[in-house]
């Protein structure tokens, strides 16, 4: 008796692990809701771990999910323009505006920022639809450096300088920068470029406030790799070609 080819039939993957890369939630509140009882697959309950292809039939709190096959799924990354005032965020409990208003609609999915940036700063933002993507280029194991342009207000002397180059104590720790320097400025305020390779909450911020100092504007200018387009204006996004894509999950190492 002939061997069943099982060539063709399509990939299987933990369910968390799909939901989360489909940006549904994060795999933590996706396990929290398979504990919970409220995912059910092809009208079962769903049990962590399970091993799902897509195509099945799933609900999340009674209301039906929508997933592509696990080997189709494409994954999408935008380069945002953040202007000041817009929020990080799906929701907007003082009804501001959120980044993810100025983006194109998508489907069976939704958009996820890749870091944030407070209400007060601009600058480049990475949004993809691919969970997996997000976490790894978040993780500080990788050591992803953000590049910043911060106009300070205050004395910046040598002293100033030398601490925040060592690195400054701040509540959740000592916060290191690769790069500290004065890029020009005229008067009290002053414009310096900032790398560092964490994502701590107003990090910038909180670093310069340390030193009885004050940022007057904050822009963040590179993710990585990742340059904000002089071309790109505040509000607008640049979608990268599938191929830039490809070149960026390979070179992360991310299947």
């Amino acid at each position: 008796m002939k061997s069943k080819d099982n060539s063709f039939l399509p990939e299987k993957e933990r369910i968390q692990k799909v939901l989360a890369n489909h940006g549904i939630g994060s795999r933590r509140s996706i396990e929290e809701l398979i504990r919970q009882n409220k995912i059910t697959v092809n009208k079962q309950l769903a049990e962590l771990g399970q091993l799902i292809s897509g195509q099945e039939l799933i609900h999340i709190n009674g209301k039906r999910i929508f997933l592509k096959n696990i080997q189709s799924f494409e994954t999408r990354v935008l380069i945002y323009h953040k202007p000041d005032g817009e929020i990080v965020s799906h929701s907007d409990p003082k009804h501001q505006k959120t980044v993810f208003q100025s983006l194109p609609k998508i489907k069976n999915s939704k958009w996820i920022s890749i870091g944030r940036l407070d209400i007060n700063t601009s600058g480049l933002l990475l949004i993809t639809n691919d969970g997996k993507l997000a976490n790894h280029m978040m993780h500080p194991r990788y050591e992803i450096d953000r590049e910043y342009s911060v106009r300070v207000l205050g004395n910046v002397n040598d002293e100033v300088i030398r601490k925040i180059q060592k690195g400054v104590h701040l509540s959740d720790g000592i916060a290191k920068v690769d790069l500290f320097e004065h890029t020009g400025g005229e008067g009290a305020n002053q414009w310096y470029r900032m790398v560092l390779r964490e994502g701590r909450n107003r990090e910038v911020r909180r670093i310069i406030e340390s030193q009885d100092l004050k940022v007057s504007r904050l822009i963040r200018t590179r993710y990585g790799q990742f340059v904000l387009p002089s071309y790109l204006k505040r509000g607008q996004y640049k979608e990268l070609e599938t191929k830039d894509v490809e070149k960026l999950l390979k070179g992360l190492g991310i299947n």
